[in-house]
């Protein structure tokens, strides 16, 4: 039976009469990677924080490798791997003064010093760059070299903070590589993202909305969450096409969306939808959800109870797996 790395039972935090995360409750197994997805302002950050001993919560009982987060924080500190999601290196050093300096705030001295920062070198790609200014590095060299200096003490977790943010396509393929390796290893993974596409790489993925837990297992099994069937439809009229969807033309539907430039369609698992009425001329295929398409169920299910109670909602920003064509900016 795998040991719990995490373990959080009712974990809060409160900014004044502001709640930021709202009793979540989680159970992170050894050697996983659990994907923590939300939009913009949801709580994913503080709740990391609080995980790295960061910062205290206001209430409830969390674990991080058997160290209690209210009492042993310090401690917590100084055996777990955090990369923040903004930029946290020394942009006016070199790589390699980079390396050197957090290898010292970890304490590593020596030869092994030495091997460490060889083989983050190596990790990271940035063999014969070592003299380069960390702040004139491309984002994905320098989320690589972020990512060198925050396990060279060799964590047993690593809290990855939107690690990928900013950078294009290859270079976030090219660093889940090096997450997949990592947790191959035994090391612990909990990352921040709101790329859906990403939550396909981890074992576990738990979504947060408002600041509580409103889903936590497989992706697989999550996917098993919405009801009926989904249809991806194309058209070159996809705006009136849902227009028309959303004043019942097709009769009640459990769902409709854009999806890219596509409309996703979930209905009744009894119910088929062939190109015929306002469909004619459409492509129709029926589809298996994807993990974008379970955040939308989830949310609007959430926002739904919300408005129910008198709560003001919404979903906030989420960004698909594939994104508009255009230059990727670094940030």
């Amino acid at each position: 039976m795998p040991r719990a790395a995490v373990e959080t039972r009712e974990l809060t935090k409160k900014f004044g009469s502001f709640t930021a995360v709202d009793h979540i409750t989680m159970s992170i197994e050894e050697g996983s990677v659990y994907g923590f997805l939300g939009p913009n302002g949801s709580g994913k950050s503080t709740t990391i924080r609080m995980l790295c001993g960061l910062l205290a919560p206001t209430s409830g009982v969390g674990l991080v490798l058997g160290m209690d987060l209210a009492r042993e924080g310090r401690k917590i500190k100084d055996q777990v791997g955090y990369m923040s999601q903004k930029f946290s290196l020394y942009p006016e050093m070199t790589v390699i003064e980079n390396l050197e300096l957090y290898s010292g705030l970890y304490g590593l001295t020596g030869p092994d010093k030495k091997k460490r920062i060889e083989e983050m070198l190596a990790l990271a790609g940035l063999g014969g760059r070592e003299d380069e200014y960390a702040g004139r590095l491309s984002g994905g060299w320098r989320q690589r070299l972020a990512l060198g200096c925050a396990i060279l003490h060799r964590p047993k977790i690593l809290f990855l903070d939107e690690p990928t943010s900013g950078v294009d396509p290859k270079a976030r393929r090219l660093f889940w590589d090096i997450i997949y390796d990592l947790a191959a290893d035994g090391t612990t993974v909990m990352v921040t993202t709101h790329f859906m596409d990403e939550a396909e790489h981890c074992d576990k993925v738990a979504f947060i909305y408002f600041g509580g837990l409103i889903a936590d297992d497989t992706p697989a099994n999550l996917k098993k969450l919405i009801p009926g069937r989904l249809y991806e439809i194309g058209s070159d009229n996809a705006f009136d096409l849902l227009a028309k969807i959303a004043q019942g033309a097709v009769g009640p539907v459990t769902d409709s969306y854009f999806f890219g430039e596509k409309i996703h369609l979930l209905v009744d698992k009894d119910r088929e939808i062939e190109a015929e009425g306002i469909f004619r001329g459409a492509s129709i295929k029926e589809i298996s959800p994807s993990m974008e398409d379970v955040f939308t169920y989830l949310v609007k299910n959430e926002s739904g109870r919300d408005l129910g109670s008198g709560r003001i909602s919404g979903a906030g920003e989420i960004r698909p797996a594939i994104a508009p064509a255009g230059p990727v900016k670094e940030g």
